[in-house]
């Protein structure tokens, strides 16, 4: 049985643009966010180079063979629930999670935080606002 699928809130990038994240093959990168994130892909190009656009929630990345380093990007998700996406990625098969919920505040806001790495490189932390 499946569990309860979390529900993506917002996307903040790493660095300048959530619609251009980094990654050396776009091919091999794709089932990954289909399979385990949830993502649909949206839409495709091969010019200017290979990129997608990836929609869960109503929430879009872009993913981009762009030429810059994937382990320095990714993204921030808000979630309305981390514990239920921790869940729903274990139940996936995805082993490469250390659910420690760790607290972190990002201005006066307080996080339930959740990390992990794809297998692009590519870094996206999931939070939670807690009261």
């Amino acid at each position: 049985m499946q569990p309860p699928k979390a529900t993506l809130k917002n996307a903040w990038p790493y660095q300048q643009d959530r619609m251009n994240l980094p990654l050396a093959n776009l091919e091999t990168a794709l089932p990954f966010y289909e399979t385990i994130l949830g993502f649909q892909v949206v839409s495709r190009s091969d010019t200017p180079q290979p990129s997608a656009i990836l929609d869960r929630d109503g929430i879009h990345i872009g993913l981009a063979e762009n030429g810059g380093d994937p382990q320095q990007d990714g993204c921030f998700f808000e979630v309305d629930d981390v514990e239920k996406l921790c869940a729903e990625l274990k139940a996936t098969g995805f082993d490469n999670i250390s659910p420690d919920f760790k607290q972190h505040y990002y201005g006066d806001v307080r996080w339930k935080v959740l990390f992990i790495v794809a297998p692009d490189g590519l870094c996206y932390s999931f939070g939670e606002r807690q009261n």
